[in-house]
């Protein structure tokens, strides 16, 4: 479903997410529904087909075709409603969460479908938007992570630019609460740091990126 400076968030209610099935010390920073986009093709087949119904219901005069006719227009009708009610609650029970440890995907209410990706496991993140999504205000988001996962596609994504933004400060805290973690919150010098970090590489927990990008900070501090 980069950021200059420090990204300032608001966390939002749960929704989706019960406060007891987080970690310890973990917080909700987003808890969102789709965008009300994808309820648009189901309002629209509801309006559509109303529109239908009521006409083949008030110019069909008598006999068995009339009746037919006028049949198939309350069957489009209900058809519509049903559609609508099912986009509906595919819309209420899906909810894309961003806490300080994870990235969350649920919905569905009988049968559910859930994804959580640890934040120090994502890669990259990236938007897709169309001309009317960019209007609006919605679109899809990517995240390409390490695991079996591999890729995942969010659709119909809140702002997605927003929470590409809120993903990539989580990460970055996330991190940074790791090292503060293993070092003890105490205040080590660079050459300290630095043998902290290699120590952390030799032992697979650093990725060589993640080593690269650490030794360059602390050396440009």
């Amino acid at each position: 479903m980069g950021v200059t400076g420090r990204l300032i968030t608001v966390t939002l209610k749960p929704v989706g997410i019960s406060e007891s099935h987080l970690h310890r010390n973990e917080q909700i920073v987003l808890d969102l529904h789709p965008h009300w986009v994808m309820l648009v093709k189901a309002v629209v087949a509801v309006i559509v087909s109303t529109l239908v119904g009521i006409f083949l219901w008030m110019n069909t005069g008598e006999g068995t075709l009339s009746t037919i006719l006028r049949w198939i227009g309350f069957l489009l009708i209900l058809s519509s409603l049903g559609y609508f009610a099912q986009r509906w609650i595919t819309w209420y029970s899906t909810n894309f969460v961003v806490t300080t440890d994870r990235c969350i995907y649920r919905s569905g209410i009988i049968a559910k479908r859930g994804i959580e990706i640890p934040l120090e496991r994502i890669n990259t993140i990236f938007f897709e938007q169309g001309f009317i999504d960019r209007l609006v205000r919605a679109g899809s988001l990517v995240i390409e992570s390490a695991g079996e996962m591999g890729r995942q596609t969010f659709e119909d994504v809140r702002d997605p630019v927003h929470v590409q933004n809120v993903l990539y400060q989580e990460m970055e805290d996330n991190e940074n609460r790791k090292f503060d973690r293993i070092g003890g919150g105490g205040q080590l010098s660079t050459a300290d740091e630095i043998k902290k970090l290699v120590d952390l590489h030799a032992q697979g927990v650093l990725s060589d990126e993640e080593f690269e990008s650490q030794k360059a900070r602390l050396l440009a501090e």
